[in-house]
């Protein structure tokens, strides 16, 4: 059994993933342990499996996770998490942004000290304001809704976990998987390593305006059922504004005699209170979707082929 696995999903990353597995195997030449590299193929357009394979050809330290079609990094992660052997797993991303050489602090903590797992924190330096305010303000509204978790700015999957915590993880069998906060709810103690932000290698990253709002939606619904609760306090105040506006109405009428109704005001309410109906349709249809799918209970991925050098020995 290796005594660190390294758990890379890939998706389109040909053009990163030899100089990542360079930087891997002089962070583990500085360690001084066993190490094994675990390139899950997500389903890649490019020449990702080419690479991975020539990898595991080259190395008999890579083994190669290729899944039948493109089924998301949080379904990769889970495939990477279970194919794992070492003692101990770090789950880095393939666009060298998790720089491989940071996983010498973060390992040594591990095994160090009696934290279960290490994470690595990202600063905010280089990043533009706008993006920086709005990413604090979603982490703030998230750990506001969130009930049994609290999630860390600028702590992603980058982490290293013992085995232990691993085992936990994969004992969580949900369908519609938030890591972030899974790692966050299995608990235990936990280190941190802070980094300055790292640009992309090459390529484009696959993460779209929309993908990372979708994201950010399941981030927000994955822990808790407070939105259903303040749906109702709205109707609630809705209805009291209601009953308010009908005795002003009332106090109008018994004043000034029958008048001419508004009808600004009359599309107003109308328009508001579709609105407040929409929205809460449109929250209950997400947890009844979430619903769907846990209920369905389909596999988060499938596997075509797992590669490994010839000279690859079971352990």
């Amino acid at each position: 059994m290796p005594a660190l696995s390294l758990v890379v999903p890939c998706y389109n990353e040909a053009d990163n993933l030899v100089e990542l597995h360079e930087q891997a195997c002089a962070a583990a030449s500085t360690l001084g342990v066993d190490v094994e590299f675990l390139l899950v193929d997500d389903g890649s357009s490019d020449d990702t499996l080419a690479v991975a394979r020539r990898l595991a050809g080259t190395d008999p330290r890579v083994r190669v996770v290729r899944l039948s079609r493109n089924f998301g990094k949080e379904a990769a992660m889970l495939a990477g998490l279970r194919h794992a052997r070492g003692e101990a797993v770090a789950i880095l991303d393939g666009d060298l942004q998790h720089p491989p050489e940071l996983l010498v602090p973060m390992y040594t903590m591990l095994v160090s000290t009696d934290v279960e797992q290490v994470v690595a924190r990202r600063d905010r330096t280089d990043d533009p304001l706008v993006r920086s305010l709005l990413s604090r303000l979603y982490y703030r509204l998230v750990n506001g809704l969130i009930e049994s978790v609290r999630i860390q700015d600028g702590v992603g999957d980058f982490r290293v976990l013992s085995r232990r915590v691993v085992d936990a993880v994969l004992e969580l069998q949900e369908r519609n998987r938030f890591s972030k906060g899974l790692f966050s709810w299995v608990g235990f103690p936990t280190g941190t390593v802070s980094y300055r932000n790292v640009k992309r290698g090459a390529g484009r990253s696959g993460w779209t305006l929309r993908s990372l709002l979708n994201y950010g939606i399941d981030g927000a619904l994955a822990f808790n059922s407070r939105p259903l609760r303040l749906l109702m306090h709205l109707g609630g105040w809705a209805a009291m504004a209601a009953v308010g506006y009908l005795a002003v109405l009332l106090v109008g009428y018994l004043v000034n005699g029958v008048t001419v109704p508004g009808y600004i005001t009359t599309i107003a309410v109308i328009t508001g209170l579709s609105g407040i109906q929409l929205l809460a349709v449109g929250v209950m249809g997400e947890y009844i979707g979430r619903i769907y799918q846990e209920v369905k209970a389909r596999p988060a991925y499938l596997v075509h082929e797992v590669i490994e050098s010839p000279g690859h020995e079971d352990d």
